[in-house]
């Protein structure tokens, strides 16, 4: 794609302007570092348009203090007060949805998971969000805690522009079919190789 140019163009009637407002379906992918971390890049960039940004977690613990975390709470709080850029909601498994109150338990992961899966379906007909950040969701599709054919069906069918960027290792194939966008991060190197621990700045 030479500077940002298409390759070709298709033959399907669409103007120029319908082909960019088309909402973008992206999977990051792989055994390298980096896919969360794309992900909430392309996410500042939409709460930078004024995109309301939904991020939802899954697997991490509630434990886990994620710096990007920290990092949106005051962007939305920005957007709040002074109306720059966009809102933001930040949801994560671990620690019981918020919508739901319920704590999160060792023993019910899958059930967390689908009702996670279950509140995003909803967010998507009503076109809650601009732009959803689905962190580490391809870990309950390839555990079978939630449906990969009615994932693919319920993002196929999303109204409006909601653009939907999906993160995690081993993304199931039928989901890297249905993609628009799909990078796969692979490890060429990474400190921990050689018996390094995580640092701060780096991994949190």
């Amino acid at each position: 794609m030479p500077q940002g140019q298409p390759i070709e163009v298709p033959a399907d009637g669409l103007t120029t302007k319908a082909r960019r407002n088309a909402p973008l379906l992206a999977v990051h992918t792989g055994p390298g570092k980096g896919k969360s971390t794309a992900a909430f890049g392309m996410a500042l960039r939409a709460w930078n348009q004024g995109f309301d940004i939904g991020v939802f977690q899954f697997v991490k613990s509630a434990k886990w203090k994620v710096g990007e975390e920290a990092a949106f709470a005051e962007l939305g709080r920005l957007h709040d007060e002074r109306g720059v850029g966009g809102p933001v909601q930040w949801h994560k498994m671990g620690s019981g949805w918020s919508w739901s109150r319920k704590q999160g338990s060792e023993v019910d992961h899958a059930a967390a998971a689908a009702d996670g899966w279950a509140e995003i379906t909803r967010r998507l007909a009503e076109e809650r969000h601009g732009f959803y950040v689905l962190d580490e969701f391809t870990y309950p599709l390839k555990w079978g805690w939630i449906d990969t054919d009615e994932v693919i069906e319920v993002l196929a069918a999303r109204t409006g522009t909601q653009h939907v960027v999906i993160t995690g290792r081993d993304a199931p194939q039928r989901l890297l079919d249905a993609a628009d966008l799909v990078t796969e991060m692979t490890k060429v190197k990474h400190p921990m190789d050689s018996g390094r621990k995580g640092q701060r700045g780096i991994e949190w």
